[in-house]
């Protein structure tokens, strides 16, 4: 790994691999995962697959002596009038894939920490809490020029692999936003095409990235895995300040937004609210966890928050 990225950076502005491997301490803030001892909030999100380790049922044999009679299977007993047991075996353990965008568009922030900055601590801290959880660990890094990939393996070698790659397409990043191209498309065709079903996605991309083409593509993906949908975003994304005139360049061409104007602040609110919007339905229509993260508050806060809201009566 190349020894630049443990750099120090300009804090929350870009990210280093230091700060991304120092993640791995607030794991235990948010229960992100169930344990034998607590059961996670995030398991009640999708009631299919986003679940602790456990025990999938293998086959029935004849009773032998020594096994739980708790395990008898009746029906099997009953028709052939001798006793049965249900046999079981561990779960394997669960691929959990990160798909991360460092793109121009989260190179911006009117907050805590620019909007890419964001993203790259969510994953991180999801990667650790699932390295913790036993899962293999993965992911796919997009918005650059090329996508960076890593293939779920159970290790620290390979979540170390994906964070540094996060890192170096975050210090890659800046104002300067070239063509734009539908690589979230590509990022959830490739994810379709490497992952087992049951393997668990986590999304963590600009609010403003979802498209339609998009969208079919996650309707697709969600078919066979569990999708985390974190659209990431930014006060600004859906509010402009009453500041007067703004002035905004970006590669040669120059916007002026008179922000006095109540009827131009009331469309940039509604066009705000239709995405978020939007991201509800998907989520709706799909049955998966959405969990929005704002560069207005920490990370760690946010996800607590989210999940303490699915279960109000759990304790912090």
């Amino acid at each position: 790994m190349n020894a630049m990225h443990n750099l120090p950076t300009q804090p929350a502005i870009r990210v280093n691999l230091a700060e991304l491997i120092e993640m791995r301490h607030r794991v235990r803030e948010v229960q992100l995962f169930s344990t034998p001892a607590r059961r996670s909030p995030l398991i009640g999100l999708h009631h299919s697959r986003l679940r602790g380790r456990g025990v999938d049922f293998d086959q029935v044999r004849v009773y032998q002596a020594g096994d739980d009679v708790r395990s008898i299977d009746w029906r099997v007993t009953a028709r052939t009038q001798e006793p049965h047991t249900k046999l079981f075996h561990e779960e394997r353990e669960r691929p959990t894939y990160l798909l991360v965008e460092q793109s121009p568009r989260l190179f911006f922030s009117s907050g805590l920490c620019f909007k890419s900055v964001l993203a790259a601590r969510a994953a991180s801290l999801i990667g650790w809490a699932a390295l913790a959880h036993n899962d293999r660990i993965g992911g796919l890094v997009f918005g650059g020029e090329e996508p960076h990939e890593i293939k779920p393996r159970r290790s620290k070698q390979s979540l170390l692999q994906l964070l540094n790659r996060l890192a170096r397409a975050n210090q890659a990043l800046s104002s300067e936003a070239g063509p734009e191209q539908d690589r979230f498309a590509l990022a959830l065709r490739r994810a379709r095409e490497v992952l087992n079903p049951g393997s668990l996605v986590v999304v963590l991309c600009d609010e403003r990235t979802l498209g339609n083409g998009n969208e079919q593509q996650l309707q697709l993906l969600a078919r066979h895995t569990d999708l985390l949908l974190l659209p990431i975003s930014d006060p600004l994304d859906h509010a402009l300040p009453a500041a007067g005139l703004l002035r905004f360049a970006q590669q040669g061409t120059q916007l002026e937004l008179d922000t006095h104007d109540g009827e131009l602040r009331q469309a940039y609110r509604a066009q705000g609210e239709a995405r978020q919007a939007h991201w509800q339905r998907l989520a709706q229509k799909l049955a998966v966890p959405l969990l929005p993260l704002s560069t207005q508050r920490d990370i760690v806060e946010q996800l607590r928050d989210h999940l303490n809201a699915q279960h109000p009566g759990k304790q912090r």
